[in-house]
């Protein structure tokens, strides 16, 4: 049944201290980014239709070859700027937002590697003549003979390896640490293209303008990797030199792990983000864990809540104080940044809760101007903390124990039998108008999202992170 663990009588002031100029940077920041996406892709499109494309579109075997080169081009921009949405820049983290970068990524991904594909199958087809009979052994001798094809061999492999294991029913029989794993391969298959593209790619370097803007996309792409994804996280972690000092069980097989170390202060994280974690505490230290920060940071400790999933995380329990931790991060876009209404509704499942309860502690609001909807199984995490909330900052918590009340909702068992979106009217009937942070599985989360929109909420104002991989 839905309880109310506290209803405190609405406020009469905006909490929010003067208006926020971030949202306005990220959009800009969105829209720069689009802009020169397509304007990449234009231009190599461009290069080609300029260097005799379009006239080679005339015969059969001069068209497959011709589109078969347009197909690498495009496929080689989309592959560098998969490589970008990968690499943690922190101007795209903050203007997107994890689960927004995830859905490009995954986009930009499935259509390079279409692309990458259709380049393969067109340019040896242009080779052998376009007899299609041919292809096989015109592809072998592609392979063998021209410089950098056998690189250019494994590094397509790799990218199958990824896609591969994309594919959200082969992700789901994998534990987080080995997709991430062969996740990394990308890198490796975009790396290994490289002498491919520059010895036998004529419309890399027919020009000083295109060798400028290959070299160019490649070095960016290159360099945001070394910075981003090893640089900083090594910088950040020898200067703050965090340690685990206590692991408490929060029951359910949920443990929260403080953490202390130097000038935590000067840690550029928000309440509501996530981190990387790696404990080094024997074998599996090198395997990355993403945990959500559960309570608003202090500048003086840090602390995540971990549920037992069965993908590493079990170990997390066993852990020693005193054990150092590399980090990785902050990411996510699920803070304050995003924040544009005075008022604010918070939709958490699970141990997706982590976040917004560090959110419901960090956030400025005035009493009824914060409302936090809970769905759990068993018992609720940190009940004793958002009852505090509740009686000390007016945050309204509405508790929605039980299991999904049916396939495509989001709530559970013993809410009012209507449609999601009127019962989240009923409950918060001005949603519209509010910012709305979600954090649990998934499918769950895009449900919420759904719902959330049919009660007229825009999607922009809907901030959206999984607390599943």
């Amino acid at each position: 049944m839905t309880s109310l663990l506290a209803v405190p009588a609405p406020g009469t002031a905006a909490a929010v201290p003067g208006p926020d100029r971030r949202p306005r940077t990220d959009a800009a920041v969105r829209t720069g980014a689009t802009v020169l996406l397509w304007a990449g892709l234009a231009l190599v499109t461009g290069w080609w239709a300029t260097g005799g494309g379009v006239a080679d579109l005339g015969g059969w075997q001069s068209g497959l070859e011709s589109t078969g080169r347009l197909t690498g081009l495009l496929a080689s921009d989309l592959l560098l700027v998969q490589v970008l949405l990968m690499a943690r820049v922190p101007v795209l983290e903050r203007a997107f937002g994890q689960d927004r970068l995830a859905r490009l990524h995954r986009l930009t991904g499935i259509t390079s590697f279409d692309l990458v594909a259709a380049h393969v199958v067109l340019i040896t087809w242009g080779y052998a003549a376009g007899e299609l009979a041919r292809t096989p052994a015109t592809l072998w001798d592609l392979t063998t003979g021209y410089p950098g094809m056998l690189l250019a061999v494994a590094g397509t492999a790799c990218l199958v390896a990824v896609v591969v294991t994309s594919v959200r029913a082969a992700r789901r029989r994998m534990r987080y640490e080995s997709w991430h794993l062969v996740h990394l391969y990308a890198y490796l298959g975009v790396g290994l293209a490289l002498p491919h593209q520059l010895w036998t790619g004529q419309d890399f370097l027919a020009s000083p303008a295109r060798t400028v803007y290959w070299w160019g996309l490649w070095a960016t792409a290159a360099v945001a990797v070394l910075v981003w994804r090893v640089a900083l996280p090594l910088v950040r972690s020898a200067r703050h030199r965090l340690r685990v000092t206590s692991v408490v069980p929060e029951g359910d097989g949920v443990v929260s792990v403080y953490l202390g170390g130097h000038r935590l202060d000067r840690l550029p994280v928000e309440a509501g983000q996530f981190l990387t974690w790696r404990f080094l505490a024997g074998p599996g230290w090198t395997r990355a864990h993403p945990y959500s920060l559960s309570a608003a940071p202090d500048g003086r400790s840090l602390r995540i809540t971990v549920q037992d999933s069965g993908d590493g995380s079990a170990s997390v329990a066993a852990l020693r104080p005193g054990t150092r931790v590399l980090v990785e991060g902050p990411h996510g876009r699920l803070s304050a940044r995003a924040r544009t209404r005075p008022r604010v509704l918070l939709v958490g499942a699970g141990v997706g809760i982590a976040p917004l309860r560090a959110l419901a502690e960090a956030l400025p609001y005035a009493p009824g101007e914060a409302t936090l909807l809970y769905r759990f199984t068993g018992r609720p995490l940190f009940e004793r903390e958002l009852a505090v909330l509740a009686a000390e900052r007016g945050l309204h918590v509405v508790l929605l124990p039980g299991h999904r009340r049916a396939p495509g909702s989001w709530l559970g068992d013993g809410t009012p039998p209507l449609d999601d979106a009127a019962v989240l009217r009923s409950w918060v009937p001005d949603v519209a108008d509010r910012d709305v942070y979600v954090c649990g599985p998934e499918d769950w989360a895009r449900d919420v999202r759904r719902s959330a929109e049919a009660a007229g909420l825009p999607g922009a104002r809907c901030h959206v992170e999984s607390s599943g991989w």
